[in-house]
């Protein structure tokens, strides 16, 4: 599989061919098929691959279980990166890529604090979530944990999580970052923008 990066303000003719909606990710197979949006991606990685994994399958047999897969992954993909993640993503990394024109400059102060406002009710929650049950969605990983995972990395990155008040979302955390297929993604690196120090230890 190949990566490539993409700046969907850009909105390049060639990127709304393969997604209109101009959002990522989007996975384009050999034959140019493209899947857009987490969601899609991550019913299609079931269907296809996640069926013959028995216990290590993503989503649940159980048909309730796997309702609340969704609504916990709807919850991080969609409601915390409204209220949390896309405004400081824009404002701390975004920004600073683009023209004047396309939006670019300094961060906007009231964006960033009400961001850093929602942060912290999204974290009571996924505390709560952590220490109601071994994984957030049940007894065992899914793609619950890893919607959530991928906000609080990015929020991680930028150093915006006091962990000292959350210490059993910090636990959670530190489980999935030891689990050897999170580990590359703590390798990877904003152009022009450093993590926190801590970014990369398992045991921070």
């Amino acid at each position: 599989m190949e990566l490539i990066e993409e700046q969907p303000w850009e909105k390049r003719r060639e990127f709304l061919a393969l997604n209109p909606a101009a959002t990522l990710p989007v996975y384009v197979d050999d034959s140019m098929r493209a899947l857009c949006g987490p969601a899609v991606l991550m019913e299609f990685l079931d269907e296809t691959h996640g069926v013959l994994k028995r216990d290590r399958r993503l989503f649940a047999e159980d048909p309730f279980q796997r309702a609340e897969i969704r609504r916990l992954t709807e919850w991080f993909l969609a409601k915390m990166e409204q209220d949390v993640t896309r405004p400081l993503v824009r404002e701390r990394v975004y920004k600073l890529q683009m023209t004047a024109a396309q939006g670019g400059g300094a961060p906007d102060s009231k964006a960033l604090r009400t961001a850093r406002s929602n942060i912290r009710q999204h974290m009571k929650y996924l505390s709560w979530l952590a220490g109601s049950r071994p994984w957030l969605a049940g007894d065992r990983l899914t793609y619950a944990d890893l919607a959530a995972a991928a906000c609080i990395s990015v929020l991680d990155y930028l150093g915006e999580i006091d962990w000292a008040e959350t210490p059993i979302a910090k636990e959670w955390y530190q489980r999935l970052k030891s689990r050897p297929s999170f580990r590359p993604l703590l390798a990877e690196r904003v152009r022009g923008l450093t993590p926190v120090s801590h970014y990369a230890d398992l045991d921070f």
